[in-house]
């Protein structure tokens, strides 16, 4: 497991995770239109609450251009599916209980937690963002999410 993982240029590691919905959700299905990869803590904590909320809030920000949000955390289906009923969340929650997509993306830190991050993957799935947290007390805001989307659909 690499604590590197990937950055700015590299090819977005492929997936496939189960999810909210009831359904398996595969990297690969969103090729041709940007994705907004978010891994995130926990369920229910205080920082990924507000942060996903945000995420939502905008969510019309990303679909105007035409960008899929996918947020992967370690806890399993059935907490995702509690999470997103409770704040009405509109985009998937993904579950990587053993880490394995974390650890590509080189999003866990030295004791295997998850580190709060965010990859913006292009149409052909190259990354063109990348931020890993050091701490995980703060998020990357929408508006530089946004940013980075429309830069990269220029």
């Amino acid at each position: 497991m690499s604590f590197r993982g990937v950055g700015v240029g590299d090819e977005a590691p492929p997936f496939t995770l189960p999810g909210t919905g009831g359904r398996e959700y595969s990297l690969e299905d969103y090729r041709g239109r940007p994705v907004v990869i978010v891994f995130y803590p926990g369920d229910d904590t205080p920082v990924c609450t507000k942060q996903l909320i945000s995420y939502n809030d905008g969510l019309e920000n990303f679909s105007a251009l035409d960008a899929q949000i996918l947020g992967i955390s370690t806890q399993g289906v059935d907490s995702h599916e509690a999470f997103v009923a409770r704040h009405d969340l509109a985009f998937p929650l993904l579950a990587d209980t053993d880490k394995s997509v974390a650890g590509a993306y080189g999003t866990l830190g030295p004791l295997g937690f998850l580190r709060r991050s965010v990859f913006i993957c292009d149409a052909n799935l190259t990354i063109r963002y990348a931020h890993r947290a050091m701490a995980g007390l703060t998020y990357r805001p929408v508006s530089e999410l946004v940013h980075a989307l429309q830069e990269i659909s220029e």
